[in-house]
């Protein structure tokens, strides 16, 4: 029976994730028009929310943490999950290490190439190729062979060193906006950020605020009762300002510790879409002071330098606070993840380093480095 259980949730997940890989932001995607504009003043609802409520009894139980030792789970799972990225930024850094016999202008050079072959980003590779040729004269180090720890050190410097945290707000309920385009792994990061917070001891409530999408209600409906959660939903094209707003007075009603929200995710350049998401936020903050808590942009790493793009667009429509870096462990160009913190200064605050509900971690610059040179 267990084996069955086991095939009927992969199944279920694989038509989920198909479901969100089909809306990828590719250039024949960009050329559709978005089908639905909001427009208007802010309505409250007109309908009573469905919501999917879980009896106390139905609860999962929450999974134990992979080690005792925080600090070192998360350097394992990042060592797995970056092992292609590792491949191509450590395993070439240290090949050039061991085939250079002193720092001189062709080393920095080709260590450059190496950092922007990565997705770190010319602008981002040069300042933090300048850094390490500036430490490594101060500390007059010639030997090639001693430059590796001074990366790791630069490379987590430029990130910051130390873990950026969610916000959780020390009233109920914190309130996290979820932002990102489709098939950026949107909803089963919601699902596993619910998940998370549910082991930590915290009452969690989603919201379907992605009206516009049915498979998007039903995929999170699947993820909701998988992981134990209630949900604040209403039909397929719905306002969604509507059920943020029956979101978040069930929340306060059921002294949820934290609402997490979906939104929409069509296309990052349409105007629409953008106006659309500043409405469910305008709601938020009507109804609840000094919320949302957290905007949470959603990015596939496996796209890239395209990420750079899709986080300034959404940065300047809503206000990122964190970004929620998925799919590290599917692509060798994990370097984007420090272009992201430096060229946006905007935190990367979770990382999605494998498909298990446990893969949500967050992020720590200092950790990352080391995990990249890790052999």
């Amino acid at each position: 029976m267990a084996f069955f259980d086991k095939f009927k949730w992969g199944k279920k997940d694989k038509v989920a994730d198909d479901a969100n890989d089909k809306d990828l932001s590719t250039p024949e995607v960009e050329e559709i028009i978005v089908e639905k504009e909001s427009g208007g003043e802010e309505r409250p609802p007109t309908q009573e929310a469905e919501t999917a409520p879980v009896k106390p009894e139905e609860l999962p139980e929450p999974a134990e943490e992979i080690s005792k030792n925080g600090k070192s789970s998360l350097f394992n799972r990042l060592k797995a999950g970056l092992s292609k990225t590792r491949k191509n930024i450590g395993e070439k850094i240290d090949n050039l290490v061991k085939s250079t016999r002193k720092l001189d202008d062709e080393f920095f050079e080709e260590l450059e190439d190496i950092l922007i072959q990565a997705d770190v980003g010319m602008k981002t590779s040069l300042e933090l190729v300048g850094q390490i040729k500036s430490s490594a004269r101060k500390q007059k180090i010639n030997d090639p062979s001693e430059v590796t720890g001074l990366i790791k050190e630069e490379i987590a410097k430029l990130m910051g060193n130390e873990p950026t945290p969610l916000n959780i707000s020390p009233e109920r309920p914190t309130v996290i906006l979820v932002v990102g385009v489709n098939g950026a792994g949107k909803t089963t990061s919601i699902a596993k950020l619910a998940y998370k917070l549910r082991n930590e001891g915290r009452l969690v409530m989603l919201a379907a605020g992605d009206t516009f999408r049915a498979a998007a209600i039903d995929q999170l409906q699947i993820w909701a009762d998988r992981v134990g959660v209630e949900l604040i939903k209403h039909q397929e094209g719905s306002d969604p300002g509507a059920v943020v707003f029956d979101a978040v007075n069930a929340a306060r009603a059921r002294q949820v510790d934290v609402l997490i929200i979906d939104t929409a995710g069509r296309l990052q350049n349409k105007t629409n879409l953008m106006k659309e998401i500043g409405k469910v936020r305008k709601v938020i903050e009507r109804e609840i002071p000094l919320a949302p808590h957290e905007v949470l942009l959603v990015l596939d790493a496996t796209t890239g330098q395209n990420a750079i793009s899709q986080a300034k667009i959404f940065g300047e429509a809503t206000g990122v606070s964190g970004i929620v870096l998925t799919k590290l462990d599917g692509t060798a160009k994990g370097g984007i993840v420090i272009a992201v913190t430096k060229e946006l200064d905007i935190p990367v605050k979770m990382v999605g380093i494998g498909e298990s509900l446990e893969d949500l971690r967050e992020f720590s610059p200092d950790i990352f480095a080391q995990a990249l040179f890790e052999n």
